[in-house]
C-alpha cells in the first residue's frame, strides 16, 4: 500500500459550503487537498457531486451519516445516495447520549453498529465509528472507546480523531496506545490538534504527537486517509485549513 492520501472533512468549512458549496470544494482542491469527506450535502444530488468532484480531480475519503440515518428504512436510502455518489465508506460520526449513557449502552451500540456494518458490507461497503471526548471520558475505570472497539465487530473501522481524544484529557500517549491496540482498524484517521492551554488549535501548533501517531498508522497498516478537520478558527475557516495542510506537509 502506498502512503495515505490527504483529504479534508467539509465540516470544517461548513459556513462556506452553506454559501456556495461548488465554489468552497474548487477552493478545497486548489489547496491541494487530494480527497474530501463528507458531512451534508447542501442539497446538490449525488450526481452532481459525483461529476463535480471528478472535474476537479477530488476523490471521495468518506462521508460522515447520522445513526439515525444508518438505521430502519433510511438505511437503504442513505447507501443509494452514497453508491450514487461514488462513496464505499461511511462513518457514524456520534452518538445520543442514551446510547451511550453506561458501559451496557456502549456495548450495545457497538453491536447495533457491528450489525449495520454486516448489513451494509453486504452491499459493498464498510462503516466506521469516530470519536468526540466522551470516548475518552472514562466509565468504571475504563475508556468507553476500548469497550466500544472491544466488542464491535471487525468489519467496523476505527476512525479515530485525535483532538478530541485529547481534549477529554488523556496522555498523549494514549492516541498511539489506540492504534497499536487495533491493528488494521484505523482506514482513516482524524488529524485535528488540540492544546491543554489553549483548546483547539491550527494543526501543528498544540499537544498532539503527530509524528508518533502517523508512525503507528503505518506500523498497524490500513491507514488509506489522513482527515484534516478543523472546528475552532483562528483565522478565516478556507485559511484555517490551507495552514493546517501546510504544517501537516511539513510533519510528513
Amino acid at each position: 500500500m502506498g502512503r495515505p492520501r490527504v483529504a479534508l472533512q467539509l465540516y470544517s468549512v461548513r459556513d462556506e459550503c452553506s454559501r456556495d458549496f461548488f465554489k468552497t470544494l474548487e477552493a478545497v482542491a486548489g489547496m491541494g487537498f487530494e480527497g474530501v469527506e463528507f458531512a451534508g450535502y447542501y442539497g446538490k444530488s449525488a450526481g452532481e457531486i459525483r461529476d463535480k468532484l471528478r472535474d476537479l480531480g477530488l476523490k471521495i475519503a468518506g462521508a460522515h451519516e447520522s445513526i439515525q440515518r444508518m438505521s430502519g428504512q433510511q438505511l437503504e436510502e442513505t447507501l443509494r445516495f452514497n453508491r450514487e455518489l461514488g462513496n464505499n465508506t461511511i462513518v457514524v460520526p456520534w452518538l445520543p447520549p442514551e446510547m451511550r449513557a453506561d458501559k451496557q449502552g456502549w456495548i450495545n451500540s457497538a453491536k447495533l453498529i457491528s450489525e449495520i456494518a454486516a448489513r451494509a458490507a453486504g452491499l459493498g461497503f464498510r462503516i466506521g465509528y469516530h470519536n468526540h471526548r466522551e470516548e475518552f471520558t472514562p466509565i468504571d475505570g475504563e475508556y468507553p472507546w476500548y469497550i466500544f472497539f472491544d466488542n464491535a465487530g471487525s468489519s467496523v473501522f476505527m476512525q479515530l480523531d485525535t483532538g478530541n481524544a485529547l481534549s477529554a484529557g488523556i496522555p498523549a500517549s494514549i492516541l498511539v496506545e489506540v492504534l497499536n491496540r487495533y491493528p488494521h482498524r484505523s482506514q482513516t484517521i482524524h488529524l485535528k490538534d488540540y492544546s491543554q492551554k489553549r483548546g483547539f488549535v491550527i494543526l501543528g501548533e498544540g499537544d498532539v504527537p503527530f509524528r508518533s501517531v502517523l508512525a503507528a498508522c503505518q506500523d498497524v497498516g490500513g491507514t488509506e486517509w489522513l482527515i484534516v478537520e478543523q472546528e475552532t478558527y483562528p483565522y478565516p475557516p478556507l485559511e484555517s485549513v490551507k495552514r493546517c495542510l501546510e504544517n501537516l506537509k511539513k510533519i510528513l
